[in-house]
C-alpha cells in the first residue's frame, strides 16, 4: 500500500510517498481502507519536532530520539471497514467509520488497523469522507475543553486562534451550548468564521482582545501569544481561561491564579474516547457542527499539504484524499 512516510525530523521535504506493507488486524482490531485523512498542526509539529522546551524531552522519548518511531503521520481519518478481528462486535465489513488513532498516528496511508476499543465510530450519515475526517481530533479537543469549562447558555466565550481545526469546532460547539461566541484570528479567516456561526469576529492584527475593555466568561486560548495577565483581566468574575497549548511560565502562573482568585485556569490533555466520537457524530447529523475544509490534496502531495499548514494560512481542515 502507499503511505506518506517520514524517516527523519525536519521540513515538509522529509515526507516521501512509499510502498509499505499492508497491516493485518489483530483479534480486537479492524482494518480500515482510508478514504480521507487530514494534515493538522499536530502532524506538522511532530514532523518538525517543534514543541515547547518543557515538553520536548518526554515527547522525544515517546516518539523516537534519533528518528520517528512511527513513520506515518495522520491523527484523524474516515474510511471503510474491510476486515474485523474475531473479538470485534461493534463493526462489520463495509461499515463507514471515522476515527482518531491518537499519538500512534498512521492515517496518512491507504490502510490502517485500529483498535475497536479506541476512538473509532460509525461516520455521521450526512457527511462525506472528507468532511468526516475533519471532525475527530479537533472536535474531540474542543468538546473536552468546553466541557472542562462547563460552558453555560448565555455565557460569553472567546476563542483565540479560532481558524484552526480545534478552533473551528470550538466555535460551533460553544454555539451549540448556547454561548455568545467571539472568534479571533487573521483577517483572511473571518468570513469563514462568521459562516460557521461566530457571533463576533476580531482580526488580531487590528485589535488585541485583551486591551479593548470587553470581558468574557470563558477564554479558549489556542495560541500561546497573548499576555497572561491581560487575558486573566479580560475574564468576568468566576471566568475560566482555557490554555490548550500552554507555555511553561503560564502553567506556573496558573497555579497561583487558581489559588488566589475566583477565576480558573484550565489545562488538561484530551483523551480520545469512542463515546465522545458518538457525541460528535450526533452533533454532525443534527447540523450543529461541520468541518470547514480549506484545501484538499491527494496523498501524493502530502508534503505540499504540510507546507500549506506550516504557512499558517489555513482555515479549518486540510484534507488528504486516498485515490484508487
Amino acid at each position: 500500500m502507499k503511505a506518506a512516510v517520514y524517516n527523519e525530523y525536519g521540513s515538509p521535504e522529509v515526507i516521501r510517498i512509499e510502498e509499505v506493507a499492508k497491516p493485518t488486524p489483530r483479534d480486537h482490531e479492524i482494518l480500515v481502507r482510508v478514504r480521507a485523512s487530514t494534515v493538522g498542526t499536530w502532524d506538522c509539529e511532530a514532523r518538525s519536532f517543534s514543541f515547547p522546551l518543557w515538553f520536548w524531552l518526554p515527547l522525544r522519548l515517546a516518539m523516537g530520539i534519533r528518528k520517528p518511531r512511527w513513520p506515518v503521520l495522520g491523527q484523524e481519518l474516515a474510511g471503510d471497514v474491510e476486515v474485523v478481528g474475531k473479538d470485534v462486535t461493534r463493526f462489520e465489513p463495509g461499515d463507514r467509520v471515522f476515527a482518531s488513532p491518537g499519538l500512534g498516528f498512521g492515517a496518512h496511508a491507504e490502510y490502517i488497523c485500529l483498535s475497536s476499543r479506541r476512538a473509532v465510530s460509525h461516520m455521521p450519515r450526512n457527511t462525506s469522507y472528507a468532511e468526516a475526517a475533519g471532525i475527530p481530533t479537533g472536535g474531540d479537543n474542543a468538546l473536552h475543553f468546553l466541557r472542562l469549562a462547563e460552558v453555560q447558555p448565555g455565557e460569553r466565550v472567546l476563542v483565540n486562534g479560532a481558524g484552526g481545526n480545534i478552533g473551528v469546532m470550538a466555535v460551533q460547539i460553544a454555539r451549540h451550548y448556547g454561548a455568545e461566541v467571539t472568534a479571533v484570528d487573521g483577517a483572511e479567516k473571518l468570513d469563514a468564521l462568521r459562516d460557521i456561526g461566530a457571533d463576533h469576529v476580531i482580526d488580531y492584527a487590528v485589535e488585541d482582545y485583551t486591551r479593548v475593555g470587553k470581558t468574557y466568561d470563558v477564554i479558549f486560548d489556542l495560541v500561546p501569544k497573548s499576555s497572561y495577565t491581560r487575558a486573566i483581566a479580560a475574564l468576568n468574575p468566576k471566568g475560566r481561561y482555557i490554555l490548550a497549548n500552554p507555555l511553561f511560565a503560564s502553567l506556573l502562573r496558573a497555579r497561583w491564579t487558581n489559588r488566589t482568585s475566583d477565576k480558573k485556569v484550565l489545562t488538561q490533555f484530551a483523551r480520545s474516547r469512542p463515546e465522545d466520537l458518538v457525541v460528535l457524530k450526533e452533533l454532525a447529523e443534527a447540523g450543529e457542527i461541520r468541518a470547514a475544509i480549506d484545501r484538499r490534496y491527494p496523498l501524493e502531495k502530502a508534503a505540499e499539504a504540510h507546507a500549506y499548514v506550516d504557512s499558517g494560512r489555513r482555515t479549518g481542515t486540510v484534507v488528504l484524499t486516498m485515490e484508487g
